[in-house]
């Protein structure tokens, strides 16, 4: 452990910036998925091409995250930052001149490559910060992603002009680009490397495929890793079929549940801000995210019971609370458990079980919506979320046992 996270001393500057590189990355994604089925459309586009453009920043993410989180345990944080904050303002740049839908695709595919940097980030936020302190820290990351996730949309919406073809997503990619290379700009300027190079650390290197050997047999690790991704395919997959649920069941449309997502992630910026912290280390990581998990696990199974709008939003802002303060402890707990020369790589892996479960689980939940029935996802989400307590709790036995 380096000096920063004996001291538990933390630029504000640099704290500011990390949570705008995570704000920038949401808010990117939250002005362009929007608007991606309209701007694949003005190339003239099947469906399929569609669904094409929209998994390439999933895939993109899913290499990305281990492989700058390996980079920049060896040569720093702040180099790595700095070029992939670059990458993506120049992927929004080129998204905005892209010439045919391949193009665009192979842009969408860098674009999450570029973005996968949030093991990075989390790597920093460990590295500077005492181990009793990073979940609160961590949630300060998450609360900064829904916030951005918040923000992007409104934001696309009122910057788009789908009426002008192509050239009418333009304006919200220069704003994409823009306000990468302002936040490229800050990390320069106001973040302090964390980590020093030396011969001892290139010597102590593991190859990528020891650690994830290391990763998943690890007795703690390997269940987090778990963790991560069964709830996230119950999570994603009931993100990706709640429009079409609501439409079924309620006669939604996209102004209801824009709404509804909004206050999900209003919810879930304020828990992450003022409780997560505070309860992980009053109760400990692991009981926290055991007991996140079930609240989100118990509104899952109710959700199908919902009877009108009240209902439904109370059940997705309890759910929210839930994931809230889940989320952040298992980045805490893996930060424990992980050598400190590997950190980056671990919480890379981590995330990129993330990204995989961004795949898996909107497929696992179309599936059940077309041959099951329309309540069959919420079902599905809380056994798959089931394992996920329980592996929790198996951690927090480990941790004790230690």
């Amino acid at each position: 452990m380096n000096e920063a996270a004996e001291t538990g001393e933390t630029q504000t500057g640099a704290l500011l910036t990390l949570l705008s590189v995570m704000f920038i990355n949401l808010l990117g994604f939250g002005i362009v998925v929007p608007l991606l089925p309209f701007y694949a459309k003005s190339f003239q586009a099947p469906a399929w091409q569609i669904a094409l453009i929209f998994s390439a920043y999933a895939i993109g993410a899913f290499f990305g995250e281990p492989f700058w989180g390996r980079l920049s345990d060896r040569i720093g944080r702040k180099p790595i930052l700095i070029s992939t904050v670059t990458g993506n303002c120049l992927c929004y740049l080129a998204l905005a001149f892209a010439p045919n839908v391949y193009v665009a695709f192979g842009v969408r595919l860098l674009g999450g490559l570029a973005s996968g940097n949030a093991s990075v980030v989390q790597g920093y936020i460990t590295d500077v910060t005492k181990p009793e302190d990073r979940a609160g820290r961590l949630s300060l990351l998450g609360a900064a992603f829904n916030i951005g996730f918040i923000v992007g949309p409104a934001l696309g919406g009122l910057l788009a002009h789908p009426s002008l073809g192509h050239a009418g997503f333009r304006i919200p990619l220069f704003l994409c680009s823009a306000l990468s290379a302002i936040c490229a700009t800050g990390i320069t300027l106001f973040v302090k490397e964390s980590r020093t190079r030396s011969r001892h650390r290139y010597a102590s290197q593991l190859s990528r495929w020891a650690v994830f050997g290391n990763a998943v047999t690890h007795p703690a690790i390997g269940r987090l890793m778990l963790v991560t991704f069964l709830a996230g395919c119950a999570f994603t997959g009931i993100e990706s079929i709640f429009g079409l649920w609501t439409e079924a069941r309620f006669n939604w449309g996209p102004r209801e549940v824009g709404s509804a997502f909004a206050v999900v992630g209003v919810v879930a910026a304020i828990c992450q801000i003022f409780l997560t912290g505070r309860l992980s280390k009053r109760f400990g990581e692991a009981r926290v995210l055991a007991a996140g998990m079930a609240i989100t696990m118990i509104c899952t199974a109710l959700q199908p019971f919902s009877f009108g709008a009240a209902s439904i939003v109370t059940l997705l802002a309890i759910a929210a609370f839930g994931q809230s303060v889940a989320w952040p402890n298992v980045s805490a707990l893996i930060s424990r458990n992980a050598e400190w020369e590997h950190q980056g790589q671990y919480m890379g892996l981590n995330n990129a079980e993330g990204a995989l479960a961004r795949v898996v689980g909107p497929f696992c939940a179309g599936i059940a919506f077309s041959n099951a029935s329309v309540d069959a996802p919420f079902f599905l989400a809380a056994l798959m979320v089931l394992p996920a307590i329980l592996l929790a709790f198996a951690a927090r036995r480990l941790k004790q046992n230690a």
